[in-house]
């Protein structure tokens, strides 16, 4: 399907920090839409938004920011986003399309399905760009480019609304790939949740008093420890159903390392840690 490049009229982005701002930016930039309004409780947030350019106009009463609006991007916590779809369900105007930037996708995906009136649009969506850094003072256009996003239709979405956001990922520079939402959670569980908690895990686990003397390496390993725990809750709860099986897995899985080497099992110690490095290695290949 063929689409002007101004893809909308009006976007509202409710949530306007590092991913809402970093939108915004990048709408701007690619010229999707001829205004751009961002809805936060934070003043601040929306006057550093307004200063860089992010968005046009900036409301903190959501039903004065998405009036008119034929696009709505929910980019907060997921289980804020939710209960934005409550109060989004009875002002939304006809053939509106909203979508989210969630890291997990059924629970989202499910009570927009339930809570939004079948005139309006929904697909989920998830970036997979970001930092550990917060705010929309940390925002960038550039934040999309050259990453992925998956999007998660299902047998409700509409098509039009479905080809339109594919579309605008793609305009801001992202590789957009398909899936349902369970899959989207099953493989978010292992490849972005997991290393999240192990983050947070591993620097919870050192004294103290070690941490004075930690070098690189470690500041590498535990860098996504430094995300908003809010945020990380909400995914957390969310999508405990694969986050338990992955920790399941890992704690299988560093069982095994301590049973190598309380037992001083030289031959399967290396073999558990050859098997990690070429996975490893293969993940850089494929960067």
């Amino acid at each position: 399907m063929v689409f002007n490049k101004q893809l909308f009229r009006k976007v509202t982005i409710v949530g306007v920090g590092l991913i809402g701002g970093s939108i915004g930016l990048a709408i701007r930039k690619h010229n999707l839409a001829r205004e751009i309004v961002g809805v936060s409780q934070k003043s601040t947030s929306l006057d550093y938004a307004l200063k860089i350019k992010a968005i046009d106009r900036g409301f903190t009463d959501l039903q004065a920011a998405i009036q008119h609006s034929d696009l709505i991007i929910l980019a907060t916590p997921v289980l804020t986003i939710i209960n934005f779809l409550v109060k989004l369900a009875p002002l939304i105007r006809h053939s509106c399309i909203i979508t989210d930037v969630g890291s997990t996708k059924k629970a989202i995906v499910e009570a927009a399905h339930k809570i939004l009136p079948n005139h309006a649009f929904f697909i989920g969506s998830h970036p997979l760009a970001g930092s550990e850094k917060m705010g929309v003072v940390n925002a960038i256009a550039e934040l999309f480019e050259n990453s992925s996003c998956i999007i998660t239709p299902t047998d409700k979405t509409n098509r039009l609304a479905r080809d339109k956001i594919k579309h605008f990922w793609a305009k801001v520079g992202a590789d957009v790939k398909v899936l349902t939402p369970e899959e989207h959670d099953k493989a978010l569980a292992f490849i972005s949740h997991l290393p999240h908690l192990l983050a947070y895990g591993l620097i919870d686990s050192i004294p103290s008093e070690f941490i004075p003397f930690a070098a690189q390496g470690l500041k590498d390993t535990t860098r996504i420890a430094s995300s908003s725990p809010q945020m990380w809750n909400d995914i957390c709860l969310s999508n405990s159903e694969y986050i338990l099986k992955t920790l399941d897995e890992f704690v299988k899985n560093i069982g095994a390392f301590r049973r190598a080497i309380m037992t001083k099992d030289e031959k399967e110690l290396i073999e558990h840690l050859q098997r990690a490095k070429n996975k490893r290695d293969n993940l850089s290949k494929n960067a």
